[in-house]
């Protein structure tokens, strides 16, 4: 019966990371089946998992779309393949088929339409991404250019400023903009209580409050000693190693002096009651820190992030505004992807930072907890890395294919089955190592 929450969370975890691989995977490999569908290619199944099937059904078309026992990925089988990786042409099949016939297969299509059919997959991942940020953008808007203050947080001590505040001075330095707020939240020393000047109901005022940027849990960090230690959102740090904290500031120093070794937090929590201090002792994590410049710093970091004392109203966004700012994103979890990988290949950063499928599970499980938006999020930014991940000139991966089809474009053949045996057979040892590798990272790491 005590192992009884311990399996609890196994099967959460395994279910989240089945739901977030599953809707990855769907995506992906619709890509695949439209543009195909759209090309002229014909596809005769179109599973998600694989082993024994569960669920089929059979469309108008002739494709049969089917749920398999083992939930772990997916594929679409197109007409004329000797497999579900379209790696090479069922001769057989193949030998009985005409030439209009053989145009609705992968292996008698256009160039151009198996090449589209390949890049679809990682395509509509980056698509799907778009979409969830965008989403997420035009859902919940940007902050507003104003410090006006929004719904207040919970926090211990004197708070006198109200909703609907319009800050226009912190310690005399005045903030005409958000930008200015926390630029004066910067300078402003770190004190048990600030002067803000307000203007409230057309009366300008000064109020007292707690820092700017108090030492408050904007959010905790996945895989970080903070949420092994049981830490919230919301949770304010009062003192590290019994000396007082008064703004977010003071934390990272005095984690980076203890170099590793164990720091006691005494930190409140808000509660039915108004709140409440605790003690926690945790031990901070060496973490490879992305630098604006393309670089990497280690740090010692225990993994609380900051932010203000309230809650800023936001604007509206628009679609155009909004899809750049997706496509953005996208851009910089590709580029910090790619940076991780050349700098764990030299030697600049540790190779424990690249996870394997026990590492993404824990993810997939933690975000989950943290709620749906959280877990969508989560999913959205993993469709990303599935996308760059396929791109990568691995035979057996897309990017693989899409090698082969430059070589026939130049050439005008493709290579001899031989060679694609040979390549492909290597493509499969490669992946198959990298997937060893980095599930040796989550065990021993």
């Amino acid at each position: 019966m005590g192992m009884l929450p311990e399996f609890g969370n196994l099967f959460f975890t395994l279910g989240a990371f089945v739901v977030a691989l599953s809707i990855i995977v769907t995506v992906h490999e619709y890509g695949h089946y439209i543009v195909g569908r759209w090309s002229g290619i014909h596809a005769e199944v179109f599973s998600v998992g694989f082993g024994p099937v569960l669920l089929k059904r059979t469309d108008k078309r002739g494709t049969q779309w089917q749920i398999a026992a083992l939930p772990f990925g997916g594929y679409v089988k197109f007409l004329g393949d000797a497999n579900a990786a379209s790696a090479g042409a069922d001769d057989e099949v193949m030998s009985h088929l005409d030439a209009s016939q053989r145009r609705h297969t992968m292996h008698g299509a256009p160039l151009w339409a198996r090449a589209a059919t390949i890049f679809a997959g990682p395509a509509f991942n980056f698509l799907f991404s778009i979409i969830v940020f965008a989403g997420f953008l035009a859902v919940q808007g940007l902050p507003a250019d104003t410090p006006r203050v929004g719904t207040l947080y919970p926090m211990p001590g004197v708070v006198e400023l109200r909703e609907g505040d319009l800050i226009t001075a912190i310690e005399g330095q005045e903030t005409p903009a958000l930008s200015d707020y926390y630029a004066a939240a910067a300078e402003v020393a770190p004190a048990p209580s600030v002067t803000y000047t307000i203007e409230r109901d057309g009366q300008v005022m000064r109020v007292e409050g707690p820092h700017p940027l108090p030492a408050r849990a904007a959010s905790i960090a996945l895989n970080s000693a903070a949420r092994d230690a049981a830490l919230q959102t919301g949770d304010v740090i009062l003192s590290v190693d019994g000396r007082p904290i008064y703004a977010f500031s003071q934390l990272p120093p005095l984690v980076a002096e203890a170099g590793g070794a164990p720091v006691d937090l005494t930190y409140w929590r808000a509660d039915d009651e108004g709140g409440s201090e605790a003690e926690v002792a945790l031990t901070p994590r060496r973490t490879d820190l992305p630098l604006p410049d393309g670089g990497y710093e280690t740090r010692w970091l225990i993994g609380l992030t900051s932010g203000t004392f309230f809650d800023h109203p936001t604007r509206p966004v628009g679609v155009t505004e909004a899809v750049p700012m997706a496509v953005g994103q996208i851009g910089d979890i590709i580029s910090n992807s790619i940076s991780g990988l050349w700098h764990m290949i030299t030697g600049a950063i540790s190779t424990c930072n690249l996870s394997g499928p026990v590492g993404i599970a824990t993810t997939s499980g933690e975000m989950a907890s943290d709620g749906l938006a959280s877990f969508v999020w989560f999913i959205a930014v993993l469709s990303t890395a599935v996308g760059l991940l396929n791109l990568f000139p691995i035979p057996i991966l897309d990017g693989g294919h899409l090698v082969f089809h430059a070589y026939e474009a130049v050439r005008g053949r493709p290579p001899s089955e031989r060679v694609m045996g040979a390549l492909m057979t290597t493509g499969l040892v490669l992946l198959g190592a990298l997937m060893i590798f980095a599930l040796g990272n989550d065990l021993f790491c």
